[in-house]
């Protein structure tokens, strides 16, 4: 397994929050690391995403859970379980108006001894992502 987290405090409300994280047509407007979203981020929809990490590559994740203003997951892979992208998104409620965020992906399955090695450190692309997420939540 390989794995890569961030967590920061936001002061907005879950809504506020979970309104940006769910608005596909406005990531590029915030999120540095997008270059292109297409979908639409609901229950059981696929997404098309490109980003700088991977200019060239379209990732393909299903919004597989999806509780609104609490926590959102997408995921992908390859058939059987063999190589398993999950991406979870959770709000947690601190106090009025403060929430902490936090964003974790895991990549497990049998063909992570081939493919882990190809996997970026994406440590300072989650930390980027979360604070644009708090900037846009507190500012606009």
């Amino acid at each position: 397994m390989k794995a890569f987290s961030t967590t920061t405090e936001i002061n907005a409300t879950p809504e506020r929050i979970w309104a940006i994280l769910t608005d596909a047509t406005k990531y590029t407007e915030w999120d540095p690391g997008m270059l292109r979203l297409e979908g639409t981020i609901a229950p059981g929809q696929t997404l098309t995403i490109y980003t700088k990490v991977a200019p060239k590559r379209a990732f393909r994740p299903k919004v597989s859970e999806f509780e609104p203003n609490r926590k959102m997951v997408w995921s992908s892979g390859m058939p059987l379980g063999l190589f398993k992208g999950t991406r979870t998104f959770i709000l947690e409620p601190l106090a009025q108006n403060r929430v902490k965020f936090s964003m974790r992906e895991e990549f497990t399955g049998p063909m992570m001894a081939l493919i882990g090695n190809s996997i970026p450190d994406l440590t300072a692309t989650f930390e980027a992502f979360a604070a644009a997420l708090k900037q846009r939540a507190e500012n606009t």
